[in-house]
């Protein structure tokens, strides 16, 4: 959609005294080489290449790099992390060589690690920006070609027509977008056709020698013409290659070939022919460059085209929006962001997610922005600094991934840096002297976006390391016997915590409080690895903890940074399911053991399995299911058996999920003390299940510094009181919910 003001943002400035058919041609060639060198050879032939098992974007670019280069920060990394089928590119494993002197250094200084983290950060920021500037200048852009027809029109009223639509955009966004989806497609290539031709028209029409302007030549006469004013230009020219990122962004939902082929064969000529065609006409109408769009249409189509250009607007706007979500999501599984609400959108296409408190956020920053400039020039300009900043960050980015995970050479990373590099360094030097006419604006929001980044980051990272300092040592939990020193109730206990080994501080403080806790216990952690996607049967990774008889286990559940848990009740049987295997798998020897400090982990696949000694049947009958499970003992008391049985009626009512109930079948060959175990997991799962989490709070010591005080004790602590809390993004039931309350001095 950038045909609609780049032209108008071009000559915007200085470049109107210089109005003239060289200057036209000058800017045309400018738009046509850049339209070839950045989106069509860097992203299409090159940086598409690039791919994280099929996504896109900085995050897949620090993700590859991370696996290959180890420069990831994620606190809680296991050596099984690197068995996963997606942590490996087949295409690269084994090819890399560990004795890279920049790889070494990269790995060896921690600073350098926590600037490239900081840098793919602030991509993201700038990315985050691209979702409000976005809708505001297409729509903005498209709604303002009424006033062609309509000259008495004015501009307050395009405005408010054009934030009209734009909360419309957002507030459909929840329930509208997945049930027009399909339109979508038809809208652009409709879209592309219809510049294509109009361009054609053009051409023909005004100015024929309109193709002179390919050649490069022509970049040199336009800036020997115009010198310094055709440099400051291109602030406005760059605006021709916005939504390339966004391309690279949604590489999740295609193939790198389908978007070859899209954009080589459709988007690229079509875009082509419809800057030829304007700057034709805009070289015979130099009047009419404000609105050269909307003036160059012919007058029987002017309408046909002006509803398609909207639609398209709207459709641009809604792919960088989704995009954006992805984004936030993808910083929150990097522990860089505060817990959000995540709703999948989509029930076929998967990763399709939306954000409420986001969502709102861009409406009315979008809204803002709209009211606050109503000016397309002063918008492209802060939307140009936006784009290039990202486009930066990926150049950057690339020639890593070029280096470490393609193997090549340090000659073709840095040949690639310093040719695309340059190229985008000149848009963003132009750019930057409009940071006063508009261009300050994603700076702010990326400061503010980065600041509560690194705010969170910060804070989660200082509660997690204090966490692993004070784990409880498996000698104290080994001296306390079978029974812990406690009494030991029916029913299954889920403790949750960060660590991946040894025993959360939380679970002293509960039974030094409560000296009972359940007969299974199962210490889980939800954790993030640097792949976009795990799969099903290589999520859960069981282990034990002590002995058999102290019936201890941990459950480590793995998520890729696209991955969304999904609000199911499928978690319990998912563990129960994935313990009993683990024992099946134990007892058999066919295990493949993680060594670790506290037990030995393993991989629970549902494809290694040959015969399993756990048998699941389901009810649909809701009532009945209930009824199966209240004769078994359990610890709760009868008042609040009632209240957890009322709670299930009223959570089902409705829905068509389905009780599921664990037997184990009367065989000869299972060994006794196997069967003894897997009877006693069985009946603690029908006594009921019990989640155990940490309310926790986080100061700054008392020693601590004034700026350390400031983060923890009033940004951290601002920013843990206003985002989802965490049973709430981990789906857990509110009913058989223990909270244990913990402070931490960090």
């Amino acid at each position: 959609t950038s045909p609609l003001y780049v032209y108008k943002s071009t000559f915007s400035g200085r470049l109107l005294h210089h109005q003239s058919e060289n200057t036209v041609f000058g800017v045309l060639s400018v738009i046509f080489w850049t339209l070839t060198l950045i989106p069509l050879l860097k992203y299409v032939y090159i940086v598409l290449s690039a791919d994280d098992n099929g996504e896109g974007g900085v995050f897949a670019l620090y993700s590859l790099l991370c696996r290959h280069a180890k420069l990831g920060l994620l606190p809680n990394q296991q050596a099984a992390d690197e068995e996963l089928s997606t942590y490996y590119n087949k295409d690269y494993l084994n090819k890399h060589s560990d004795g890279s002197p920049l790889r070494k250094w990269l790995e060896k200084h921690k600073r350098m690690r926590t600037s490239l983290l900081l840098v793919v950060l602030f991509g993201a920021c700038m990315f985050i920006g691209d979702g409000v500037l976005t809708p505001a200048i297409s729509v903005l852009s498209s709604i303002s070609g009424l006033q062609v027809r309509a000259n008495k029109l004015q501009d307050g009223v395009v405005v408010v027509i054009a934030c009209i639509v734009l909360v419309g955009l957002f507030a459909l966004q929840h329930v509208g977008t997945r049930k027009v989806a399909f339109m979508f497609a038809p809208i652009v290539i409709l879209w592309l056709l219809c510049i294509a031709a109009i361009g054609i028209y053009n051409i023909v029409v005004w100015n024929p020698r309109i193709y002179k302007a390919l050649s490069p030549y022509y970049i040199y006469l336009f800036f020997r013409e115009t010198g310094k004013d055709g440099w400051i230009s291109l602030g406005g020219i760059l605006l021709c290659i916005t939504g390339t990122e966004a391309m690279f962004a949604d590489l999740g939902h295609f193939t790198s070939v389908s978007i070859r082929v899209a954009f080589s064969c459709v988007v690229y000529p079509c875009l082509v022919l419809q800057y030829m065609g304007q700057a034709a006409f805009i070289s015979k109408n130099l009047a009419t460059i404000p609105t050269s769009f909307y003036a160059s249409i012919p007058k029987p189509v002017f309408w046909p085209v002006f509803v398609v250009a909207s639609l398209a607007a709207i459709v641009a706007s809604q792919a960088v929006i989704s995009a954006t979500f992805s984004i936030v999501k993808q910083c929150h599984a990097l522990g860089c962001f505060p817990r959000v609400k995540v709703v999948h959108t989509s029930r076929w296409i998967y990763g399709q997610i939306y954000i409420p408190e986001i969502n709102w956020i861009l409406m009315v920053l979008c809204l803002a922005v709209t009211v606050g400039l109503q000016d397309t020039t002063l918008i492209g300009n802060a939307y140009g600094i936006a784009c290039m900043a990202v486009m930066y960050v990926t150049t950057w980015l690339m020639a890593l991934v070029i280096i470490f995970v393609w193997d090549r050479n340090v000659l073709f990373g840095l040949v690639f840096l310093l040719f695309f590099g340059s190229i985008e360094a000149v848009y963003i030097s132009s750019s930057y002297i409009k940071v006063l006419q508009g261009g300050w604006l994603p700076l702010v929001l990326s400061a503010v976006f980065m600041f509560v980044m690194y705010i969170w980051h910060y804070g989660t990272r200082r509660k997690y390391l204090l966490d692993v300092q004070n784990k409880v040592s498996m000698k104290w939990i080994l001296t306390l016997g079978p029974s812990l020193g406690i009494v030991r109730v029916p029913g299954i206990g889920l403790i949750y915590t960060e660590l991946v080994t040894g025993v959360p501080s939380i679970f002293t403080h509960f039974v030094t409080n409560l000296p009972a806790f359940h007969q299974v216990l199962v210490f889980v952690c939800v954790k993030s690895v640097p792949v976009p996607y795990v799969a099903q049967d290589e999520r859960y990774l069981i282990g034990r903890i002590g002995p058999k008889s102290y019936r201890l286990y941990r459950c480590i559940v793995r998520y890729g940074y696209k991955d969304v848990p999904k609000d199911d009740d499928s978690f319990e049987n998912n563990l129960v399911m994935s313990i009993s295997e683990f024992i099946q798998m134990e007892a058999e020897g066919s295990a493949s053991f993680d060594g670790s400090a506290d037990g030995r982990m393993a991989v629970v696949r549902d494809s290694d399995r040959q015969r399993t000694w756990v048998v699941v049947s389901e009810s649909n009958n809701t009532n009945e299911g209930i009824e199966e499970i209240s004769p078994v003992r359990s610890s709760k008391s009868d008042t609040l058996q009632s209240l957890q049985s009322f709670y299930e009626r009223e959570s089902l009512r409705g829905s068509r999920r389905s009780h599921v109930r664990f037997e184990i079948p009367d065989a000869d060959y299972l060994d006794q003390d196997v069967k003894e175990e897997l009877m006693e997991l069985v009946e603690a799962k029908q006594a009921g299940v019990a989640y155990v989490m940490g309310h926790s709070y986080v100061k700054a010591r008392r020693n601590s510094s004034f700026l350390k005080k400031f983060a923890i004790d009033v940004a951290y602590s601002f920013l843990r009181k206003n985002c989802r809390r965490p049973a709430v993004t981990l789906n857990i039931p509110h009913i058989s919910l223990i909270e244990v309350g913990m402070i931490y001095y960090v």
